[in-house]
């Protein structure tokens, strides 16, 4: 595997290359990234991945200063993944000036759940992603699905932006007792770790009501964080949403996932289940 810290290095590398796909990722690579990485290689003969924690997706007060930063254990992983060529820049090399032009979703899809409780992060989300985009010139890109939120807005930004990249999902990774892999996990206290799964067990209550004809979403989504406030979670929102566009679904409709996130002790986590 190639490391390249510099746009100019990872654009000459890509000149050799013919099917590229990229797997943009923060670092503090799970199971999930590495399972992203191999699929990878089934659309393309270079699979390139990138770590850039990325500060414009970060609110004040969020954790980007004590985000898990574990480069070298993060190489040896992808090393043994197959991955061709990893990019990691450092902020001047991605921002060798203030960034004065953004990316800025619809507000029907960024300002909505994720969005409502996190002001301009898909701003930001969709500001690094178009310029790894512009830097690799992949042809496929891959993301997960739990994220189910920034998958649709990148998907949606090449599609409308004509941008010759087609967007590949990657299925959510989950632990033995359900908990969606995430590189916040480790920020979970071992009381935490247990209760976490908790909230993939609430996803799951909402989805068999939903398949045994329950269409009554609102009530749903309410008896579910109360659920989770009874546990001492914090729920920021638990909804159900269709999938094409995470808009209010009509009763009866189908294509739906139902979404979550909710703060256990410090940690925010996130999870979604399909229908």
């Amino acid at each position: 595997m190639q490391v390249h810290d510099t746009i100019a290095a990872l654009r000459a590398a890509r000149k050799s290359a013919r099917r590229v796909a990229l797997v943009p990722t923060m670092g503090n690579l799970h199971e999930g990234h590495i399972a992203l990485m191999k699929q990878a290689r089934e659309h393309a003969d270079t699979v390139i991945a990138t770590i850039f924690v990325n500060r414009l997706q970060f609110r004040p007060g969020e954790d980007f200063d004590k985000y898990p930063r574990t480069f070298q254990a993060d190489c040896e992983k992808l090393k043994a993944a197959g991955v061709d060529h990893l990019f990691a820049p450092n902020e001047a090399e991605m921002y060798p000036e203030p960034q004065g032009y953004h990316v800025h979703p619809p507000a029907a899809q960024a300002d909505i759940l994720d969005g409502e409780f996190r002001p301009g992060h898909f701003v930001g989300v969709a500001t690094v992603v178009m310029k790894l985009f512009q830097i690799a010139q992949p042809d496929v890109a891959l993301f997960g699905k739990k994220d189910y939120q920034q998958l649709m807005i990148l998907r949606n930004m090449a599609r409308e932006l004509n941008l010759p990249i087609e967007v590949i999902a990657g299925e959510t990774i989950r632990a033995a007792d359900g908990l969606a892999l995430s590189s916040r996990n480790g920020y979970l206290s071992a009381k935490e770790r247990a209760e976490a799964p908790k909230l993939f067990e609430a996803l799951t209550k909402v989805i068999e009501k939903i398949r045994g004809g329950n269409h009554d979403f609102p009530q749903l989504e309410r008896d579910s964080i109360e659920f989770l406030r009874s546990r001492n979670w914090l729920p920021d929102y638990v909804a159900v949403r269709k999938k094409s566009d995470l808009q209010l679904p009509t009763a009866h409709e189908s294509g739906l996932v139902v979404l979550a996130a909710a703060r256990l002790g410090s940690t925010r986590l996130i999870d979604n289940l399909e229908v």
